[in-house]
């Protein structure tokens, strides 16, 4: 028997480990890394329901307890650099302050879909900060990294993972940043 998540709503967790076709490869590879594996779950879920608004009213996870993860480029000159923000889905990320100051970049956006894609190996609608490319910076807000729970993207639209904020905290790259995340 695994671990009770009360964020789960009807979803059917598993540990992650037990189900790692339910992921990306680089998804899979990084969960296999984790000292904390033992601590997060994956859910099968409709691919066609993998947007914030839609996952939570059909299967009845809060969204207050969902992250999303959003790919960032920054740019100055010729250099772009990539970051990871991950903010509950309740709020927005900082992009063109916070982001911005902390890239060091002159210009901040949200990188293009198939640039995110090709970069991460994951699928968009279900990129995640786990996985990540080794060199970028996983910003999360203090609000996710304090979380007890949360349902994050897997790598792919058909699932979900359910990760404590702490785990997260503890990835690679990982910064707790303070601003980060504003109202929706």
């Amino acid at each position: 028997m695994g671990r009770v998540w009360s964020i789960a709503g009807t979803l059917t967790p598993v540990p992650v480990l037990d189900r790692p076709d339910l992921l990306a490869g680089p998804v899979a590879a990084a969960v296999r890394a984790l000292a904390d594996a033992d601590r997060v779950a994956v859910a099968e879920i409709d691919a066609e329901l993998a947007d914030t608004a839609a996952f939570c009213e059909a299967y009845g996870s809060p969204l207050t307890a969902s992250a999303n993860c959003v790919i960032v480029a920054g740019k100055r000159g010729e250099v772009t650099r990539y970051a990871a923000c991950v903010v509950l889905a309740t709020t927005r990320a900082d992009v063109n302050g916070v982001v911005r100051r902390r890239l060091d970049a002159r210009k901040a956006s949200f990188a293009p879909v198939d640039d995110a894609v090709e970069l991460t190996g994951m699928e968009y609608g279900g990129i995640t900060p786990v996985g990540l490319p080794a060199d970028w910076p996983v910003l999360l807000s203090p609000e996710v990294a304090a979380a007890p729970e949360l349902v994050i993207g897997s790598g792919v639209r058909g699932s979900k993972l359910l990760v404590p904020g702490a785990v997260l905290a503890k990835l690679p790259g990982a910064e707790v940043v303070e601003g980060l995340a504003r109202p929706a």
